[in-house]
């Protein structure tokens, strides 16, 4: 396996999204725009977008509106909110020669024509792999509402920044000291360090997408396993802590699953009202889902996303798996894949509907339906939820159409490579993208159509997104902005 990290949605993805409020999810006229991963906090990959292109070709530019070069592993974003565009990347593709080396960092474009505008980066930590893995930059895609993001950097912090730069003129944070306030460089509002202060230690790398509802922002903290992996150095710091946007202060922590830690903590958390009530989703270290009330972090429910007999060995060789995949919150309920590190390789996996409406322990009373076993092989992919079907992936490379209500499998579709990102539901379409570059558009619906497949010159780890009938697909190295009958200069 060529590469470390783990995506982000897991593939690792972005968009945009109504307003919410803490209790709710309810747009209202003093609530501000977001933009996260999964496009709305209930983490449902799917847009009302229309008019977006079936057909377009990098090689010749077709149908390309423009194209930007990013570094040269790329598993965070787009994710796009006024005006411009924030992708998580490594510091390969240099754009400040003062800031060398192997680096974490955000990179914000302009979302007219793709022009660089500033950037955010990141050193590497001292302990090297087993905290922060080389080369695999920032890997978390960024929770943007009105002028600030928030992100978790490659050193396992949660960053503020104005979205702005230094382009507005002002330094707006407390980080008045800093070494370069050039136009291209980063407004840092608050930084929390979660190893500093929280004695997390992460395996491999820090790479949640976090999400937000009112004043609070939810993180799940990548806590895991010492280099050998047999040992967890810190079982009892917190793995899932709620902050308040505007200081950085932790609100609220949670140390569960503890000593249960299986290997890391890749996935990203998701919100959703369930019967009229908020939930925060957390996907747990120990292969189970953690449903909390989002002001005070107490448990409502929780769920064994793997069989009962299933047994975790080291190297993968196992039944049990991880969480990677988002949950997706959808019609009172949570849906879910489990699966592994990519370097463990292929296995069984599973994908669960769990009745989110219920107390305590609902890994049996919970289960709405189960897709798996020899069905269904590992994923780190997220589901999207469209007209009464589910559209799933795994990391075998098959993308799977699902009744939403029974599970019932309508097809099955090969694309021959492994996927990291996830489906994208969009104008009659879903997008996916996979390793060896291709991208391949299928019709919605319960009879199986390739409408076109496209390779895009390297990898598409992330997730396509679309706005204003554009469609942004993160490659490897390369940002494309796609819309119907256009041509690239």
């Amino acid at each position: 396996m060529k590469n470390k990290c783990i995506p982000m949605g897991n593939g690792f993805l972005f968009a945009y999204v109504t307003a919410i409020t803490v209790l709710g999810i309810v747009p209202t006229a003093a609530a501000q725009e977001a933009a996260m991963w999964g496009f709305t906090p209930d983490r449902n990959l799917v847009s009302d977008e229309k008019d977006l292109p079936t057909k377009w070709d990098p090689a010749t530019g077709e149908n390309i509106k423009w194209k930007e070069t990013l570094g040269s592993q790329t598993y965070a974003g787009p994710v796009i909110m006024g005006g411009k565009i924030f992708m998580g990347t490594n510091n390969q593709g240099l754009r400040n020669p003062k800031l060398t080396g192997d680096r974490g960092v955000v990179m914000a474009f302009r979302e007219a024509d793709g022009r660089f505008l500033w950037q955010s980066t990141h050193t590497k930590l001292a302990a090297g792999r087993v905290n922060d893995w080389p080369w695999q930059g920032v890997c978390s895609t960024p929770y943007v509402e009105g002028d600030r993001l928030y992100y978790i950097s490659n050193r396992c912090e949660v960053v503020c920044v104005d979205t702005e730069g230094f382009r507005d003129g002002e330094n707006d944070g407390p980080f008045k000291a800093e070494a370069d306030t050039s136009d291209i460089d980063a407004d840092i509002i608050w930084k929390l360090d979660m190893m500093a202060e929280l004695d997390v230690f992460p395996h491999n790398l820090a790479t949640c997408s976090p999400v937000g509802a009112g004043d609070l922002l939810f993180v799940v903290t990548s806590n895991g396993v010492d280099e050998g992996h047999f040992h967890i150095p810190a079982p009892f710091a917190p793995s899932f802590i709620a902050i308040n946007t505007k200081t950085g202060e932790v609100v609220w922590e949670k140390d569960f699953p503890g000593e249960n830690i299986l290997h890391g903590q890749w996935s990203n958390p998701a919100y959703g009202v369930i019967d009229g009530k908020p939930q925060v989703i957390f996907p747990g270290g120990d292969g189970w889902i953690y449903a909390l009330e989002p002001e005070t972090g107490e448990l409502i429910w929780k769920f064994d996303c793997n069989p009962k007999d299933s047994v975790w060995e080291l190297g993968g060789r196992g039944t049990r798996n991880n969480i990677i995949a988002t949950p997706v919150v959808y019609d009172n309920k949570v849906f879910i894949g489990v699966g592994q590190d990519p370097e463990h390789g292929e296995g069984i996996g599973h994908l669960w509907a769990i009745d989110a409406t219920g107390k305590g322990d609902v890994t049996e009373s919970g289960t709405v339906w189960h897709f798996g076993g020899q069905d269904f092989n590992r994923t780190m992919s997220t589901v999207a939820i469209h007209d009464g079907l589910l559209y799933a992936a795994d990391m075998s490379g098959f993308v799977y159409c699902l009744d939403v209500k029974t599970g019932k499998s309508h097809w099955k579709y090969d694309t021959l490579a492994a996927i990291w990102g996830s489906p994208f539901v969009a104008d009659g379409k879903v997008y996916i993208g996979d390793e060896d570059g291709d991208v391949a558009v299928l019709k919605v619906g319960k009879k199986l159509e390739l409408l076109y497949e496209v390779n895009m010159g390297s990898a598409v780890y992330t997730t396509p997104v679309a706005k204003d009938g554009v469609l942004y697909i993160g490659g490897r190295n390369t940002l494309f902005a796609i819309e119907t009958e256009t041509s690239f200069d």
